[in-house]
């Protein structure tokens, strides 16, 4: 079953891979994905732009309102997802366990949707 990993930060642990600390962030981050290409779990996945980055867009009565940034304060940011088919949650729990962000931010795991059937 394909679920999806979203690794959230903190604003302090982003900030990491920006410092002095940086190989060390970095490095966590090498070994980890490299981890789950080599079990051959990993589908797929990317690392996003700082939330700064972001635009978001809400459509209210047919207008578009278009705004700099997330489109929600929080404690933790959305830092890249990975996308990976294991056998059930317990083992999608194993994998977000090993994340450099799960003791300083957290992971969230949602199963991928299957596609509907075609016409």
């Amino acid at each position: 079953m394909e679920y999806t990993l979203l690794f959230l930060e903190t604003p302090a642990e982003m900030a990491r891979g920006e410092t002095a600390d940086a190989p060390a962030y970095w490095g966590a981050w090498t070994a980890y994905m490299g981890a789950m290409a080599a079990a051959g779990v990993m589908r797929g996945g990317n690392a996003l732009m700082p939330p700064a980055t972001a635009t978001t867009l809400r459509i209210t009565d047919g207008k578009w309102a278009v705004e700099d940034g997330p489109f929600a304060d929080t404690k933790e940011q959305l830092g890249g997802y990975v996308i990976i088919d294991v056998p059930d949650l317990d083992a999608a729990l194993e994998w977000a366990a090993r994340a450099p962000c799960a003791t300083a931010g957290s992971v969230e795991i949602r199963p991928v949707m299957p596609n509907p059937p075609g016409p």
